[in-house]
């Protein structure tokens, strides 16, 4: 049985629109694939008529799907538990490209540090690599701090509740929008001004209370979840 794409894209973009949870995906409308998957994802925005603003990269989860500018949030911001189903938080860089995307690294504008606020559209979160894909990749909202010149040097980013000090987990943050753009490129490229986010940075939390992520050489994002 051949999936139906645009039967799932409807169910989605539904539970994006209205809030409220689906059951999981029935024999016909689940994603036998990743190019269905990811299909699935760009036809629930085309439902929503909605234009992506780049790229998302889920470290360590293997997730990657479409930006929404609507789900930027600057740091500070209250964040409703409600709108987070199965909410989890971890660290996040925001870069801006200053160009389109080539073949070589990303030339990036400036870079923000964020907190990655994911959620589900599911009663029972999925486990499923392909159905998450689908679901937009767990997109939620992605709090910014401010934006910066990229740092040369590695840094440290650290995500806990707000007053706490971490040290965090070193990375390179040119390796990590490498990396992020190879992607972008697989999906089909990004022009100027668009957005590379790249979140699941070290410890994944759950969404919940008042959280930070600190970025040494770039500074912070901030937000209440309640």
């Amino acid at each position: 049985m051949a999936t139906d794409i645009e039967g799932a894209a409807r169910w989605l973009a539904e539970a994006v629109e209205t809030g409220n949870p689906l059951a999981a995906l029935p024999e016909g409308l689940a994603p036998a694939s990743l190019a269905e998957a990811e299909e699935i994802a760009a036809a629930v925005l085309e439902a929503l008529r909605i234009t992506p603003c780049g790229l998302r990269v889920l470290r360590g989860a293997g997730l990657a799907g479409p930006m929404v500018e609507g789900r930027l949030v600057p740091s500070g911001s209250p964040v409703a538990a409600g709108m987070l189903r199965h909410g989890q938080a971890s660290a996040a860089v925001v870069g801006v490209l200053a160009e389109a995307l080539g073949e070589g690294p990303p030339v990036l504008a400036r870079v923000h540090p964020a907190i990655d606020l994911s959620a589900t559209r599911f009663t029972e979160a999925p486990a499923d690599r392909l159905v998450l894909t689908a679901d937009l990749a767990r997109l939620g909202l992605v709090v910014t701090g401010r934006g910066r010149p990229m740092p040369e040097s590695p840094v440290r980013i650290a995500i806990g509740p707000a007053g706490h000090r971490r040290r965090g987990e070193a990375f390179e943050l040119a390796a990590l929008f490498t990396e992020a753009a190879a992607v972008a490129r697989d999906w089909g490229g990004l022009p100027a001004g668009a957005l590379l986010v790249v979140a699941g940075l070290g410890e994944i939390v759950p969404a919940e209370g008042a959280l930070r992520v600190t970025v040494s050489g770039l500074g912070v994002a901030e937000a209440k979840i309640g």
